[in-house]
């Protein structure tokens, strides 16, 4: 059995990103190979909680 993909503070970031711009959980999971519920622990602050200023600054640069 293969393990599953385990998202990165980078990944997180980017996933903050991703739904500012409104893409769905389903579609960000999907790039990531991860189950959009780990999607959604990242954008309720359960997984990489820092990974949301990340995120700002990110956008903040662009």
């Amino acid at each position: 059995m293969s393990q599953s993909y385990q998202l990165t503070e980078a990944d997180a970031a980017q996933i903050w990103v991703r739904h500012w711009k409104g893409e769905y959980q389903h579609v960000i999971a999907a790039t990531f190979g991860v189950n959009q519920g780990r999607v959604n622990e990242v954008l309720k602050g359960h997984r990489h909680p820092g990974s949301k200023d990340i995120a700002r600054q990110i956008n903040d640069a662009n």
